[in-house]
């Protein structure tokens, strides 16, 4: 068996000192391109190049900027930096007969889907290249069953509230806040979303009145492209108009903001407008296709537009959900998606991130984005008809930074929402994902009735933290006691949207 390529390095190290080739090629590159290189020499792999000028945004966290200068600014700083810093490397790898690349800016990070091992090799040594990343297929986590021991407790019946969005008391605040979410626009970045559903017609950003043709750019974006499919699926690829390929996008987004009329009020923001992202091809992304995503959220652009200088930063939505996962299992390390995070942060928009549904165990919350503490709002999932914590839920604290976590949990056992063919599903929704999207619509409720905190997105955290209702339980974690608030089973507890309200505009 011949030798491993790390495996010559080791030796080499023991005999003479490596050339500065082969040791800017073990410290720039990642082990799992590494690894993959090892096994076939004549592989063409996708990475993330990752380049050595980058944009400090941290400054913009707590600026007293409006949310739409806050993004100009930041959109306006990062394009600027990726314009500059990229021009060599991309007129080098414009030298490549038949490279598939793609560039970034909210990371400056420029993707190519068919690396080979030499060419792998001459970028490690590039003084403008800090990083060489693997760009892994990354399987979605499928909705879990939940047995129901009560039937009748799943029971909802047609033309009432959600049981879940009741529990919430978001028809409380309807009530007393009839805005129900007008004015916020809350972004999904998932499967995809059928638009036309009856529950999310009407609130789609791209339909102005019931009955003029939907307008799509800069509303929704596909992130799936024929020329670098990751899987297959059943909508196609490159998509000018919504189309959900696993009916996960449809379901999540109906949570958040769904209705049809004053019947089936799925949705806890009822008003609040959706726009989306797909970022999975048949239930598979990559870090590239969660980074195109972020990108459009950040400062949308129409349908075949340059991104680094057609985008719109006015058009950006005030909160995304994100119900899906990037595992080191899966050759995700976590820094792939840190700095777009950041730029949300930075430009105000409220980043909403499912737990993850690998519980009960402790330290579980083991994937990004989820497990990026400071950089997003986590969400686990809670059982509101059995009261209690949802045995697939993961615990904090956090894998990769230590914090506690989730910072709250919501409903996510046997959610009934929305799903392609225009039809409502209940049994087998179950997930962290089916609790992230409550609290991405109770998101938009709060700055709904109080636009002051629009994109105060610590504010916002600290709100939702300490008017949770606290949950505590016997299972410690990281040191924690289960009896301690915040723990690392329910966070500060169950988010409690009426309170934050009521308290915010004290």
């Amino acid at each position: 068996m011949s030798p491993t390529l790390s495996t010559v390095f080791a030796k080499a190290k023991q005999i003479v000192p490596l050339t500065k080739s082969e040791a800017d090629f073990t410290k720039k590159v990642s082990n799992s391109v590494q690894s993959l290189l090892d096994q076939d020499a004549d592989a063409l792999i996708p990475v993330l190049v990752k380049l050595s000028e980058q944009v400090d945004l941290t400054s913009y966290f707590q600026s007293s900027d409006d949310k739409i200068q806050r993004g100009l600014k930041v959109y306006q700083d990062l394009t600027r930096n990726a314009q500059t810093s990229q021009v060599s490397l991309v007129s080098r790898l414009n030298q490549e007969k038949g490279l598939k690349y793609r560039r970034f800016y909210i990371y400056n990070v420029i993707a190519i889907w068919n690396a080979n091992k030499a060419l792998v090799k001459e970028l490690a040594t590039r003084s403008d290249v800090a990083k060489i990343y693997g760009n892994p297929t990354v399987k979605m986590d499928e909705p879990i069953f939940v047995p129901m021991s009560d039937p009748r407790r799943a029971r909802i019946s047609v033309g009432a509230v959600g049981d879940n969005i009741s529990y919430l008391g978001a028809d409380k605040v309807w009530a007393a806040y009839p805005n129900a979410g007008q004015g916020i626009i809350v972004g999904g970045q998932d499967t995809g979303v059928e638009f036309d559903h009856p529950a999310l017609k009407d609130n789609y950003r791209g339909r102005s009145t019931a009955t003029t043709a939907a307008k799509h750019d800069t509303n929704w974006h596909d992130a799936i492209h024929a020329d670098a499919p990751i899987a297959s699926n059943r909508c196609g690829y490159d998509l000018r108009s919504p189309c959900d390929d696993g009916d996960h996008g449809t379901h999540t987004i109906g949570t958040a903001v769904g209705a049809e009329g004053d019947k089936n009020i799925i949705g806890v923001a009822p008003k609040a407008q959706w726009i989306a992202c797909r970022n999975m091809d048949g239930g598979a992304g990559t870090p590239a296709s969660y980074l195109e995503c972020f990108e459009w959220f950040l400062a949308p652009y129409a349908y075949g537009a340059d991104p680094m200088t057609a985008g719109d930063p006015a058009q950006a939505p005030h909160v995304i959900n994100n119900s899906w996962g990037c595992p080191s299992s899966e050759g995700c390390t976590g820094d792939e998606l840190v700095p777009a995070l950041q730029a949300m942060k930075a430009a105000g928009i409220m980043t909403v991130i499912s737990a993850g549904n690998e519980g009960p165990g402790c330290s579980t919350i083991e994937a990004p984005p989820a497990w990026h503490s400071e950089l997003g709002f986590q969400v686990g999932a809670y059982d509101h008809r059995s009261e209690k914590i949802a045995n697939f839920s993961s615990r904090g604290p956090s894998k990769f930074d230590k914090q506690i976590g989730p910072d709250v949990v919501a409903p996510g056992v046997s959610i009934r929402s929305a799903v392609p063919g225009k039809k409502y599903a209940q049994t087998m929704w179950s997930g962290t994902s089916m609790a992230g999207p409550h609290v991405a619509g109770a998101v938009a409720l709060l700055w709904s009735v109080n636009p002051r905190l629009i994109g105060r997105i610590d504010e916002t955290t600290e709100l939702l933290r300490s008017t949770a209702i606290a949950k505590t339980g016997g299972q410690s974690c990281g040191g924690v006691s289960g009896s301690a608030v915040p723990n690392n089973t329910f966070g500060f507890g169950m988010i409690n949207i009426q309170a934050a309200i009521e308290k915010s505009l004290k």
